[in-house]
């Protein structure tokens, strides 16, 4: 049974400057990059269909950063940028995962960015 499975029906809607998730009829705001306004709105739903919009299928190794980021901004109310990212998953998912090519397989770009907009946490600094 996979927990974060979700089957509710989405979709992403951006009206000029205003940019929802919408689930099940319910309409989640976001700001302009796509970060929740709302950090409480968080769900497996939204982080999936965020995931989807920036053309990302979660797998399991996808839920090991995620999760590993929800606890870690849950402990230090902070969303770790690039090198504070790297330094977390090495430290706490071992030297294969601790890698900034790991981390740019999974998540494109800037995966400090990508993976905390996923997560549900706030953009991290010094992240254009």
């Amino acid at each position: 049974m996979n927990k974060h499975k979700n089957n509710s029906e989405t979709s992403i809607h951006n009206p000029e400057s205003e940019k929802f998730i919408t689930i099940d009829d319910q309409s989640i705001e976001l700001d302009k990059e796509g970060f929740l306004r709302n950090l409480s709105d968080w769900n497996h739903g939204i982080a999936k269909n965020i995931a989807i919009n920036e053309h990302i299928n979660l797998s399991a190794a996808h839920w090991e950063i995620i999760d590993l980021l929800r606890t870690f901004y849950k402990q230090h109310q902070l969303s770790p940028a690039s090198r504070a990212l790297v330094s977390l998953v090495k430290r706490e998912l071992g030297a294969n995962k601790g890698k900034s090519a790991y981390l740019m397989k999974l998540f494109r770009g800037s995966p400090a960015k990508t993976a905390n907009k996923i997560a549900g946490l706030p953009k991290p600094d010094n992240c254009l």
